[in-house]
């Protein structure tokens, strides 16, 4: 098998190779690959996925019962006696639920599990929809009707179509003059694609004096709005935060997409108070975005968890600007809110199309755009 993997395209070199380990190169990063013998995989996975700290807390549950946990298995000592070798199996014995990789971080997870809270963890199969993506009506290169037929292949119920207001910095944006024909054409595909509810929607940016981008009596055609910040840099961490609490106060913006506006790998984070921000999320029920773009990523886990904990609703969604990055995106976006402890019932996209249309609906009813 190793030759095989020294063999493939993708690999530059082999730097190392030992026992049942290999280290190749891959285009400047070195990946370890272990090929543990079957029946010692699920304890290999446990002592190489999460952390350090996770994997000595289960030691040491075992050592307390008199057993050893190694990479190679558990154990009723010095090798003897092999009492479970996969991933549950050890759980088990250690009578504890399975603890899935994502959340193997720290002393929490155990804590949770020695006490039966741990939480149901948001799955694929539990979205519903995407409510963020770009067509070639802004910087997408797909057009809609690529989007919605990649929706439909995932097995989406909606999507919704989220180009870029008009002075966003993107390559293409969404002018005023399109907002019409792209709602007619919106129109068109829901009636050619009767099994998914096609949403006709916005990014709109959040300018630097606070408004949006869009007029309200613009913003009040689409379906549902996102609006987002794109500043790289320029404001104070309070300007920042002012900006986006008055747009979650409009009452025609639904969700906040990636709220702290980094770039992997170039830019970090903004610096803002985002305790103030999750508050303000839940005092007027506005959404906040995990992307699963891998230039965002954002919120990261520990944000969404925060997040979580202060009683925000999450929306995951892809933010793809491709029709076949649709699954990979969300898949990121998931993989995030799993590490974040996120539950389907924390999600805003989990729910069915009329219940994401009533939120909506029920924010709009708590205040009247002006003109």
């Amino acid at each position: 098998m190793f030759d095989e993997i020294v063999r493939w395209s993708g690999t530059t070199r082999q730097v190392s190779r030992s026992g049942q380990v290999l280290r190749v190169d891959l285009g400047g990063e070195a990946v370890d690959i272990h090929c543990p013998a079957p029946e010692r995989a699920g304890s290999a996975l446990l002592a190489l996925t999460g952390s350090s700290t996770h994997f000595e807390g289960l030691r040491a549950l075992a050592a307390g019962r008199g057993w050893m946990l190694t990479a190679d298995g558990l154990t009723r000592g010095h090798g003897l006696d092999e009492i479970a070798s996969s991933e549950a199996d050890i759980y088990a014995a250690l009578h504890l639920p399975f603890i899935p990789p994502e959340i193997r971080e720290g002393p929490d997870a155990l804590i949770a599990a020695t006490r039966n809270e741990l939480p149901t963890l948001v799955e694929t199969s539990d979205i519903r929809g995407d409510l963020h993506m770009h067509s070639s009506w802004s910087d997408g290169r797909d057009s809609v009707e690529a989007m919605v037929q990649s929706a439909i292949a995932l097995g989406y119920e909606y999507v919704a179509i989220t180009d870029h207001s008009q002075r966003a910095g993107a390559a293409r944006t969404l002018q005023i003059g399109d907002v019409s024909r792209q709602a007619d054409e919106i129109a068109a595909l829901c009636e050619r694609y009767p099994q998914i509810a096609i949403l006709h929607g916005c990014e709109v940016d959040i300018m630097p004096d606070g408004r949006l981008d869009f007029t309200d009596r613009t913003l009040e055609r689409f379906d549902i709005v996102l609006a987002s910040l794109h500043d790289p840099a320029g404001q104070s961490p309070e300007r920042l935060l002012a900006r986006y609490i008055d747009a979650m106060r409009h009452p025609l913006v639904s969700i906040v997409t990636h709220p702290s506006n980094r770039l992997v790998p170039h830019r970090p984070g903004y610096e803002i108070d985002y305790g103030r921000l999750f508050t303000a999320a839940v005092e007027t029920e506005t959404a906040l975005e995990i992307d699963g773009a891998p230039t965002h990523l954002d919120l990261d886990s520990g944000l969404a968890r925060l997040a979580i904990a202060a009683g925000a609703t999450v929306s995951i969604d892809s933010d793809a600007h491709r029709s076949e990055f649709l699954g990979r995106q969300m898949s990121l976006g998931l993989l995030t809110a799993r590490r974040a402890w996120v539950e389907p019932q924390q999600v805003l996209n989990t729910r069915p199309i009329q219940d994401v249309l009533q939120q909506v609906h029920t924010k709009r009813s708590h205040g009247r755009a002006d003109d």
